[in-house]
């Protein structure tokens, strides 16, 4: 499944590090952009066979971690925190926005693939409650219509990519 410069570039990674498991969370990043934002079963199998581990080793991180995507996920990824300090300053509004203007619940992708939206715990931005991730990028302070604010604007880019992912690639920030 994974093409042969996915797996060149898992190979530049091991050598990063002098146990090839170190390797795991860039190999899957990898498999996960080649893959078009999600690591199917004979993704995670490949890594697995790259690193020379066993697939539930590489499931194991990909459940614990939830920037792993174990099915297929829109262009933006929208993560709400509903722990205490958002769920107080409103971020209960913020699902009905989703709800409203992209007819989506946690774990639901909308009908145009645009969007994927996650319920989550906590993104450590209490102070600046209402919190949410935007493809890895944080909001603060987000109200519902500034969420609608931001659906638009995604929406007018169409999934272009211009907004910040939060797939980290060495080579493509010069890091590598």
């Amino acid at each position: 499944m994974l093409s042969e410069q996915a797996r060149q570039a898992i190979r530049i990674q091991m050598e990063r590090y002098p146990d090839s498991r170190s390797a795991l969370g860039q190999a899957l990043y990898i498999a996960q952009d080649e893959c078009g934002g999600w690591v199917p079963p004979e993704a995670v199998r490949d890594v697995a066979e790259q690193l020379g581990l066993e697939p539930a080793d590489v499931q194991s991180t990909m459940s614990f971690y939830t920037m792993y995507h174990k099915t297929p996920v829109g262009k933006y990824i929208v993560e709400i925190c509903h722990n205490i300090a958002c769920a107080v300053n409103g971020s209960p509004a913020l699902f009905q926005v989703m709800e409203e203007e992209c007819h989506i619940h946690p774990g639901e992708t909308s009908g145009d693939g645009l969007f994927t939206l996650k319920g989550v715990e906590c993104l450590a931005g209490c102070g600046g409650a209402c919190t949410l991730q935007l493809n890895g990028m944080y909001h603060f302070q987000v109200t519902p219509e500034r969420l609608r604010e931001i659906l638009a604007r995604c929406r007018a880019e169409n999934g272009s990519a211009s907004l910040y992912s939060a797939t980290y690639v060495p080579e493509r920030t010069g890091q590598g």
